[in-house]
């Protein structure tokens, strides 16, 4: 997350320094901790819990989790990562629904923290989960507020409840009130009031926005707070606790690339959780907020759980069952790939999930280079052929390929690469689909990629040898090996003749074992 990256990369080059130790010194230890409170205070973490924090840390750290661990280095990243969960507020915390609807939500902040564009999210969120949410214009004062919010949930696609023009004109506090006699009548049963906020925190803010909340009795005051103002975030929070109180905050512009650390310190320095997250512009960058998933990406451990969360709400499982029949039966089309192709992209952004993985902090600019319009540009090559040259890519010749690329603005080189990447990956998915070892184009097949199936091209086995220290038991067990007869243990001899050190196939060996001459020269050949 961009927001917390200086903190994450420095977190990271601290945590280095460790793992080349086996056992860590009180020095070592002092060490780190001063190079953790650097890092928070670096990216604008409030002092107070710096000095919290780092005190804990270096606490657990000196005690016997940390000695008695057999790696000290992995068990001070997991203390961190701990009083990191702590500080972001512990447990996550969803909405307290009320008992009979509609339930109330007012949103607090100031002007610029991005209320009216969450207020929208949080609708479309809630409506994804078979709520019926009504947004409430009740922000009168800046220009154009309401129209705003009007676009916005439009965007989402719920109710806006807006009597008045604004600009000016109107009594919020009315609006709000009324707004909840509508909802019942309408049967919304969530009520969202966008409130007016200002530049600063004044008197007059705070005085509406305690009225608002009077009139309404909302369930919940969510205090919305950007990510990136910095330590003002602090005194900020304080300042509507104690004007108008709030139950949970959200924190926006998490995509942001300012330092954020003060965000971190909202949850301890106001005792209210945070509940949600904003993630970038999309109506869909919008999510709840995990602390412990949120300390893992700051650590850069990787947050898999939203990773898969996200990619099931995206990709549809008869579907998946479909296309793996598909690749199984040589029958996956150019068709089907856009199909997948546009269900990653209703995933969301692709850079963001792939930012998830475990370690990816190290690949930063690789992801900064990534560019995902290139799966836009795949979609317009698709999208400009016909519908049996999706199905029959060979049906691509030339003069095809240039109407092609005409079509969706590209070049013959880049529909000429895009049908080589599609065959390539279909004979690889092909391959696994039938428990086979997928050939990577430059690199033969994949080492010890069985997959389960055995289908694929199997290595020749490693040849048998005996592994005796004594030359002459060597000799004879191998000669034994070679003949396929088993090596009776600590006899050095092979239990049965065989074709080895001249022994030949008459007399007592017919019989299944060495003639008296063969044992004579065995014996000659031991005593060397």
């Amino acid at each position: 997350m961009a927001t917390f990256g200086n903190l994450s990369d420095r977190l990271a080059d601290t945590f280095r320094n460790l793992r080349t130790k086996g056992k860590l010194s009180p020095a070592d230890v002092d060490g780190t901790v001063r190079e953790i409170r650097r890092a928070l205070l670096d990216a604008d973490v409030a002092l107070d819990v710096v000095k919290d924090f780092t005190g804990k840390v270096r606490e657990r750290a000196l005690g016997d989790e940390v000695n008695k661990a057999l790696n000290p280095a992995q068990q001070v990243v997991q203390i961190v990562n701990e009083e990191l969960i702590a500080i972001l507020g512990g447990e996550a915390r969803r909405i307290n629904f009320a008992k009979k609807p509609p339930t109330i939500i007012m949103l607090a902040g100031l002007q610029g923290a991005g209320k009216t564009t969450l207020a929208g999210k949080l609708a479309k969120w809630l409506a994804k989960d078979n709520h019926t949410p009504l947004l409430v214009a009740a922000d009168l004062q800046r220009p154009n507020a309401v129209q705003q919010l009007q676009v916005v949930g439009g965007q989402a696609g719920v109710a806006v409840y807006a009597p008045e023009p604004g600009n000016g004109v109107g009594n919020p506090v009315k609006v709000a009130r009324d707004s909840i006699k509508w909802a019942i009548d309408k049967q919304y049963d969530v009520v969202i009031v966008d409130t007016a906020g200002r530049l600063g925190v004044d008197a007059d803010m705070m005085k509406q926005a305690a009225d608002i909340r009077k009139a309404v009795q909302p369930d919940e005051v969510l205090f919305v707070i950007d990510a990136m103002i910095g330590q003002d975030a602090v005194a900020t929070a304080k300042a509507f606790q104690e004007g108008v109180d709030f139950t949970g905050v959200v924190l926006t512009k998490l995509d942001g690339d300012a330092r954020g650390g003060a965000a971190l310190s909202v949850a301890s320095v106001t005792g209210r959780p945070i509940i949600f997250a904003s993630t970038g512009e999309s109506l869909d960058d919008f999510e709840p907020f995990y602390p412990d998933r949120m300390a893992s990406r700051i650590l850069d451990l990787g947050d898999i759980l939203t990773l898969i969360e996200q990619a099931q709400g995206a990709f549809d499982e008869e579907e998946a069952a479909k296309v793996a029949e598909k690749f199984r039966t040589d029958t996956f089309t150019l068709e089907d790939f856009l199909s997948q192709m546009q269900q990653l992209r209703g995933a969301g952004s692709l850079k963001k999930m792939i930012g998830m993985l475990p370690g990816m902090g190290a690949m930063k600019e690789q992801l900064n280079n990534f560019d995902e319009r290139e799966i836009v540009r795949t979609e317009a090559i698709i999208q400009s052929m016909t519908k049996q040259e999706r199905q029959n890519p060979k049906l691509l010749n030339g003069s095809r390929r240039v109407r092609i690329a005409r079509g969706s603005g590209m070049t013959v080189t880049d529909v000429n690469q895009l049908v080589q990447r599609f065959e390539q990956a279909a004979k690889m998915m092909k391959t696994v689909a039938r428990g086979g070892v997928p050939q990577i184009p430059g690199m033969g097949p994949v080492p010890g990629a069985g997959f389960g199936g055995g289908r694929g091209k199997q290595l020749p086995p490693k040849k048998k040898g005996s592994k005796s220290g004594n030359p002459a038991k060597r000799a004879v067990e191998n000669a034994a090996l070679a003949s396929g007869e088993k090596v009776p243990a600590g006899s050095g001899a092979p239990a049965a003749a065989g074709s080895g050190f001249g022994l030949g196939a008459g007399g007592a060996a017919a019989a299944g074992g060495p003639s008296e001459q063969e044992l004579e020269s065995l014996q000659k050949f031991l005593r060397r």
